[in-house]
């Protein structure tokens, strides 16, 4: 099931300019006047239910030790959905870097979940794109294709203390930053319970 998964989404990047040359501005789809979609048309085209938290489990890079997102809650977290074929996420990834650095010690977490068949494909993408962000593995893509119904690479997902989505931005724009922080300070002012 992980393969026309993966094609579909290299079509998508391909046409929306993901796997060509970058781009400084990638297109985006499914705009709704800010160019990211909503939470809850996410949730909507999702198996989560509105409001409960997200729970999944999986292997971190590169040791595979276990994470479960539920080890989280009582943090802020952004999810970033990427894969090495994706030009818009070599400036996506070091920017949640920087915003890790910036919020961490108030309660922010940031990852990068990887959705690519071939692990090997990752070091030289991080070496390049000079990502210093805790990397997970989405083994056959059940989190992104099966859970978060992922359509386009970037996929960034902000997750509120208590485990639920609450933003969800597709593609990328280093426009997204101001967005970004706005929403993260939001989130980090809300209680945990």
């Amino acid at each position: 099931m992980r393969r026309p998964f993966l094609l579909s989404l290299g079509a998508l990047a391909f046409a929306m300019g993901c796997a060509s040359a970058p781009a400084p501005l990638p297109p985006l789809t499914d705009r709704t006047g800010d160019g990211t979609r909503s939470s809850s048309s996410a949730l909507e085209s999702s198996n989560q239910a509105p409001g409960q938290p997200l729970m999944f489990q999986v292997k971190r890079y590169p040791d595979n030790s276990p994470y479960d997102l539920k080890s989280d809650r009582g943090q802020v977290v952004l999810l970033d959905v990427w894969a090495t074929w994706c030009e818009p996420c070599k400036d996506a990834l070091p920017m949640y870097a920087q915003l890790q650095k910036e919020y961490g010690s108030r309660g922010f977490k940031a990852y990068a979940l990887n959705v690519d068949e071939d692990v090997r494909a990752i070091p030289p993408f991080l070496e390049e794109a000079k990502v210093e962000l805790p990397i997970l593995l989405d083994a056959n893509a059940l989190v992104s294709e099966r859970l978060l119904k992922v359509r386009l690479m970037p996929t960034t997902f902000l997750i509120d203390r208590k485990g639920v989505i609450r933003h969800v931005h597709e593609g990328f724009a280093e426009e997204f930053l101001q967005k970004f922080q706005t929403e993260i300070e939001q989130l980090l002012a809300e209680p945990a319970s």
